[in-house]
């Protein structure tokens, strides 16, 4: 009898071992961790980490999440008040390509390779979107002009970020030339586009799809490999002869440091968030893709898009290899 109840006894342990979770709750030392958003309120990253965070609080899981705006600097600012943080677990950045686009244009020293990754969960593709009182009415006639009158046309951008990134690429493959005014985020851009004082600027469906159907604001391509769903009628750019694919790959990283099991932690809590059939509702509602990827993966998924876009940058000049 003695020997059963060891037996099972050890069979019980180990079950609740196999059962565990990388890190409990304990291991973090906070009941909410901070989730810095380094735009303004409003903006596409601000708006689906928020779902993010109302769908982490509903669920039975520990810590939950706050999402801290901490706007500036084309989100170099809130980049480094994470890089450093303690790495106990209590605070996580949001994060998308604009870490790599600022390190290569010199803004900051430090990308993905400075943050532990815990995981990627969106992808939102670029729109050529422009001001509804803009004389183009197709890419077509935008190409054209851009092209015989080079260096003329407003167009909006965070300067070293993706929303500039994904011009300059157009550049590069077309061979059209633009003039770009600085905007520290979306939301000043959105409303420079809508008062005509610039022509250009990326849109996605998260932020914009409202202004296009009310012809505010103009959609010329979208930079993915299909058509969005949403938005049926509007090409792709390789539709239109540009092979061009660029999308937002928004997720989650720790301060460099943070132990191998609280980022594990971390990871599972966004991917059971990710698997929300409300929150997968709301992003698709808004153009977004939902995808997890965890910590390993998500980890070279960024170093191959840092040796993409660096290769880009030494080719348009943006960037000189040590």
């Amino acid at each position: 009898m003695t020997r059963l109840f060891k037996v099972a006894l050890y069979s019980a342990a180990a079950v609740a071992l196999i059962g565990a979770t990388p890190a409990s709750a304990a291991d973090i030392p906070c009941s909410t961790a901070k989730l810095i958003v380094p735009w303004k309120a409003g903006g596409g990253t601000h708006v689906i980490f928020s779902i993010f965070e109302k769908t982490i609080q509903s669920l039975d899981v520990k810590p939950k999440i706050k999402v801290v705006t901490i706007p500036g600097q084309g989100g170099n600012k809130g980049a480094k008040e994470a890089a450093k943080a303690k790495p106990d677990g209590c605070t996580l950045f949001a994060i998308h390509q604009s870490a790599i686009t600022s390190y290569l244009n010199g803004r900051i020293d430090y990308q993905f390779n400075n943050f532990e990754t815990v995981a990627l969960l969106t992808s939102t593709p670029d729109i050529v979107g422009a001001s509804g009182q803009a004389p183009w009415n197709s890419f077509d006639e935008l190409k054209k002009e851009a092209k015989a009158k080079p260096e003329t046309i407003k167009t909006g951008a965070t300067f070293g970020s993706t929303s500039q990134f994904m011009w300059l690429l157009m550049e590069d493959l077309t061979g059209m030339k633009f003039s770009y005014v600085p905007y520290d985020g979306t939301r000043q851009r959105m409303t420079a586009l809508l008062s005509n004082a610039i022509q250009l600027g990326t849109l996605n469906v998260a932020s914009g799809r409202k202004y296009m159907e009310t012809g505010e604001l103009k959609a010329f391509a979208i930079a993915a490999e299909e058509r969005s769903k949403h938005l049926p009628d509007l090409p792709t750019l390789k539709e239109l002869g540009v092979d061009l694919v660029y999308a937002l790959k928004r997720g989650i990283v720790a301060p460099k440091g943070t132990p191998k099991e609280v980022v594990e932690h971390w990871a599972q809590i966004f991917k059971k968030a990710a698997e929300d059939p409300d929150l997968k509702k709301q992003m698709d509602a808004k153009g977004t893709d939902v995808k997890w990827v965890g910590p390993a993966d998500y980890r070279k998924w960024a170093e191959k898009t840092y040796a993409d876009h660096e290769k880009v940058a030494v080719k348009i000049g943006m960037y000189k290899k040590k």
